[in-house]
């Protein structure tokens, strides 16, 4: 049986919808129960990033050994040239000891900060993030804090608006 070029492509069309309803599936039901769809499918490329929000005890069964009391900050609406400095509070609740390697920006606008030292279990510490409010407009932004922890790298992210101030609008 020969199949004509015009079925052939029809099928590879059907293949590649069938893909992409999975997804959009998925995202539905993930806003439909409140969930970041984000978490539950985040790939870029080879690397599969776990990105988990479980409470200490459950993050600990999963194998997590930093974990973060948020991996998203909202800064909300404001104004320009504001304060944009954030930290992001994490615990080790591993068994031994970690070390962050580095901690990557998207781009030049967000600066991040972060502890040089291991970081022994049960200790605390900050990831200090700054953004540059110099530009108006929303903005998203993602910080990859790579570590020598089981569920490295760990995505952090930032996003708000920012707004002319009130003397620049007079």
């Amino acid at each position: 049986m020969k199949i004509s070029y015009e079925y052939s492509y029809f099928l590879l069309f059907i293949i590649f919808l069938f893909i992409k309803m999975k997804y959009f599936w998925a995202f539905i039901e993930s806003y439909e129960n409140n969930t970041d769809f984000n978490d539950r499918h985040h790939s870029r490329g080879d690397v599969h990033l776990r990105v988990c929000r479980f409470t200490g005890e459950k993050a600990k069964e999963h194998g997590q050994e930093i974990w973060f009391e948020e991996l998203m900050h909202d800064y909300g609406q404001m104004e320009k040239d504001s304060d944009g400095t954030w930290s992001f509070v994490f615990t080790n609740i591993g068994e031994k000891a970690f070390v962050i390697n580095r901690v990557r920006s998207t781009c030049g606008c967000t600066v991040p900060d972060w502890p040089r030292e291991p970081i022994e279990p049960g200790a605390t510490g900050e990831i200090t993030v700054k953004y540059n409010t110099e530009t108006t407009g929303t903005f998203l932004k993602s910080v990859m804090v790579y570590s020598t922890a089981a569920n490295s790298p760990v995505k952090l992210q930032i996003k708000g608006k920012v707004v002319a101030s009130q003397t620049e609008e007079e």
